[in-house]
């Protein structure tokens, strides 16, 4: 039951209109002015107020600074274009034109109560976020994290483009959605790339956009994912895996302002914080050609260093126990708890695939648990790893470090093979970190068939 005030100087309407909306299943209060509805009444306990626009004393676009954080709907006789539009500055959500219609007034106030239950809803669940993750599900406290946490929380309120480092399945797309969060875009689009994942031949057009009969099969006019994030954040995962075309294209539009779709003639002016991620090296990329200098040094304005799971220290046993958590919760299953032995093993481990791969291991720890105590048999861990080398990465991808590339090809098909009766292609390769046609490639190179559709 949604509770209501009505304020209106015309007993007979006011009272008319309290019938309609109690017999609609609302709890209804009422008053003939603004100041009298505010001395009866505590103003920010109602769900909708009513209001009159012509009221003795105050209008009634006065009650909307008295009751902030409840939607107010106008009511007026004078329905002009200038009212209703003075009225909607003020904060009015709407207004109703008299005399109106008892089943369009009554569909209005419906309308109007659903999208402020959404609104507190969003609130509520923002809030408890916040006070949950300190920074946009985040977890540390090792000084190489509170030194990221504390670069979001200075770079966030700028405009400045932010180029996150750190190995694969480190949380670079939380860093990019926590400097978004945290930023005056907050109320606008995050539009997440993956530079990796879009084949080149389509990199450009999905990213900028194409005119219709800008080439075979371009039936329509498209917007690109830059325009879409027009007001908001452009996060670029895996930059440096960006075609030349393609980097000569974001670089014109990171110094003007404006993109190009394929085929058109004409630019168009997008408004877009650009947040880009990679894992790689990208001083070397440009030394060998493949990266251009000029972009790489409009894209590391600002810099954020993810360190590496195994070098965070105490961090890993309290993150390995949210993971679970959380595990828990998405699976529908009871609570878990890592045995001591466990978290003995949680602890040492390198942890190669780094947070994401410490929680695939709690994830399908979980799915095989008989009971709530999780074993390091059911980590299913592998011994002797030296963490030097992205287990979400394909040797191809030329991945500098230590091991070498039968390791990750061994890697590589136990991977597959222990989660593909578990996962589409789409999911076992984001998993992964390549794209569903790079893991296509390497079963067929590697011999390993596909178990399901």
């Amino acid at each position: 039951m949604s509770r209501i005030l009505v304020i209106e100087d015309e007993p007979v309407i006011r009272t008319e209109l309290k019938r309609l909306l109690t017999r609609a299943g609302h709890d209804v209060s009422e008053a003939g002015a603004v100041h009298e509805a505010e001395s009866h009444h505590a103003l920010d306990t109602f769900d909708l107020i009513l209001s009159d626009l012509r009221l003795p004393g105050a209008p009634g676009t006065d009650v909307i600074a008295r009751a902030p954080g409840v939607p107010v709907l106008i009511m007026t006789s004078y329905a002009t274009v200038r009212s209703a539009v003075e009225a909607m500055k003020l904060g009015a959500v709407d207004y109703i034109a008299k005399p109106f219609d008892h089943d369009e007034l009554l569909l209005q106030v419906e309308r109007v109560l659903r999208e402020g239950r959404l609104t507190r809803q969003n609130a509520a669940l923002k809030r408890e976020v916040e006070r949950a993750y300190a920074v946009s599900g985040m977890v540390g406290n090792c000084p190489a994290m509170r030194d990221v946490f504390e670069r979001i929380r200075k770079v966030a309120d700028s405009p400045a483009t932010v180029l996150v480092l750190g190995e694969s399945g480190t949380g670079k797309e939380l860093v990019a959605r926590a400097i978004h969060e945290q930023s005056p875009r907050r109320d606008g689009p995050l539009v997440a790339v993956n530079c990796a994942a879009i084949p080149e031949g389509l990199l450009e057009s999905e990213l900028f956009g194409h005119e219709k009969g800008a080439f075979t099969g371009a039936q329509a006019a498209h917007a690109g994912l830059v325009e879409s994030a027009d007001g908001g954040t452009l996060f670029l995962d895996e930059i440096g895996e960006l075609p030349a075309p393609a980097q000569a294209r974001l670089l014109r539009m990171m110094q003007d302002g404006e993109v190009r779709r394929v085929g058109a003639t004409r630019s168009r002016k997008v408004d877009a914080r650009i947040i880009a991620a990679t894992h790689r090296d990208l001083p070397k990329r440009v030394q060998e050609g493949i990266f251009r200098q000029d972009l790489y040094f409009r894209l590391r304005v600002v810099e954020i260093k993810l360190p590496p799971l195994r070098e965070r220290g105490e961090d890993v046993p309290a993150l390995a126990k949210h993971l679970l958590e959380r595990a828990c919760q998405r699976l529908n299953r009871p609570l878990a708890t890592l045995s001591p032995e466990a978290l003995a093993a949680i602890t040492t481990h390198p942890w190669p695939g780094n947070v994401r791969e410490l929680e695939n291991a709690l994830e399908r720890a979980v799915i095989l648990a008989d009971g709530p105590g999780i074993t390091p048999g059911l980590l299913a861990l592998e011994p002797g790893s030296n963490g030097t080398f992205e287990a979400n990465e394909p040797p191809e991808s030329g991945i500098e470090g230590s091991a070498s590339p039968d390791s990750l090809e061994e890697y590589f098909r136990r991977f597959v093979l222990e989660h593909q009766d578990k996962l589409g292609e789409t999911e076992l390769a984001r998993r992964l970190g390549i794209s569903r046609k790079a893991l296509w490639e390497k079963r067929q190179r590697l011999g390993i068939p596909r178990t399901r559709a």
